[in-house]
């Protein structure tokens, strides 16, 4: 029997392409987002790379409580789930004090709290069914606080930190969480920036994130080179060498 995998945001972007990474091992595939009528064209894709079964959810991760249910439902109907990837994103903050508040509020409520309310709603199904691996989407901009993207890399910074707790708590546990904070990797998410530095293409940067995945790692850079020692680097770099602009 193949393992089942419960993707937020698999509308585009990132969770598009680690749903065709899975199909392509054989997974079982929920697909979760706002726009259904892209999953439903996407779900033919991916019976026809190999995913044995494909189911499509509408799911709105700031419709809080509805992430239990339909989680649950999926469950059921499968029997159980053995990946939850909360993967669900959105970017573009703008500068602080510029009158971009609006779109800094919807980031935080998707990218934090609807993250956070997705891994929440994992590790309880987890517990009840006695295992299970959730996964965060987090970022290299959740390093620290980046000009322009204010509010991303603070929503990152949140889910990062988040997941580190789940992990301490469920310690000893047959629970894993496993943190992947991708680079540039090559979407609709990041393709209006001026610079994209070390940019891979989606396919790439998709399958290494399943591959991450598949061997259990707690926490990792994608790609990890060069972001691993360029992630470093950002820590501690001067603020008048940051130009990451919208």
């Amino acid at each position: 029997m193949s393992k089942s995998v419960f993707l937020t945001g698999a509308s585009g972007g990132l969770g598009a392409g680690m749903a065709r990474e899975f199909a392509r091992r054989g997974y079982t595939l929920v697909l979760t987002a706002r726009r259904t009528e892209k999953l439903e064209e996407l779900a033919t894709e991916l019976r026809t790379l190999g995913a044995p079964n494909v189911l499509v959810r509408h799911l709105d991760v700031t419709d809080y409580d509805s992430i239990p249910r339909v989680m649950g439902e999926v469950a059921t109907e499968l029997g159980s789930l053995d990946i939850v990837v909360a993967n669900s994103g959105v970017g573009g903050s703008g500068g602080i004090g510029r009158g971009a508040f609006e779109r800094a509020r919807c980031i935080m409520e998707t990218n934090a709290i609807g993250a956070m309310a997705t891994v929440d709603a994992a590790v309880e199904l987890f517990r009840r069914q006695g295992y299970g691996h959730v996964v965060g989407v987090s970022s290299v901009a959740g390093v620290r606080g980046l000009p322009m993207q204010g509010a991303y890399s603070a929503s990152k910074a949140a889910l990062s930190n988040y997941l580190q707790a789940a992990r301490a708590e469920l310690r000893g546990s047959k629970i894993q969480v496993t943190d992947l904070a991708p680079g540039f990797i090559d979407t609709a998410i990041n393709q209006h920036m001026a610079s994209r530095p070390f940019v891979v293409s989606a396919q790439k940067g998709t399958a290494a994130m399943v591959a991450l995945i598949e061997s259990g790692v707690s926490f990792a850079y994608v790609p990890r080179f060069p972001w691993t020692p360029l992630a470093m680097l950002l820590r501690v770099l001067p603020s008048r060498f940051l130009t990451m602009t919208n």
